[in-house]
């Protein structure tokens, strides 16, 4: 396997927005994403946008379901507001504390849909800090801070 380009982790991940330009602000202030580049269109549109969290990626895309002839499957591109608040799938990062984080996230206004909780998988794997939350439109994040690696004891 050849090495990821520099600056690009392996796996990255995009998410549509009704409204991306206010969801690429939101991000950031709530979840502590950095906003490493952002590409507008001449009618101010969001054409690209690359956000980091360590070395971790996340695109903000426009989720308008518009239809492209050239491109039909933008309009599979859909933020969960044009579907009732349902999402097919969520994202998941370490941070560094999970409780801070979450304060974070609430005081920017993410709905917190599991407050922050320890799950300890036992001794033959690890002791995880985390807790889930919604953004702006509904995407589903979760965020760990990971308490006990495999084979630490219990404190």
């Amino acid at each position: 396997m050849k090495p990821t380009p520099p600056d690009w982790p392996r796996m990255s991940a995009s998410l549509y927005y009704q409204d991306p330009r206010s969801a690429i602000d939101w991000i950031v202030r709530a979840f502590g994403f950095e906003a490493r580049l952002v590409v507008e269109g001449d009618d101010g549109a969001i054409h690209h946008s690359e956000l980091v969290y360590g070395d971790a990626l996340v695109m903000v895309g426009d989720g308008s379901a518009q239809k492209s002839a050239e491109e039909p499957w933008r309009e599979r591109c859909v933020s969960p507001r044009a579907i009732g608040g349902r999402s097919t799938a969520a994202l998941a990062f370490f941070v560094d504390d999970a409780d801070a984080h979450a304060r974070r996230a609430r005081e920017a206004g993410a709905t917190i849909v599991r407050e922050p909780s320890t799950s300890d998988y036992g001794d033959d794997y690890w002791s995880d800090r985390s807790y889930g939350a919604l953004d702006c439109e509904g995407h589903l994040w979760w965020f760990m801070q990971r308490v006990r690696n495999k084979g630490e004891p219990r404190t």
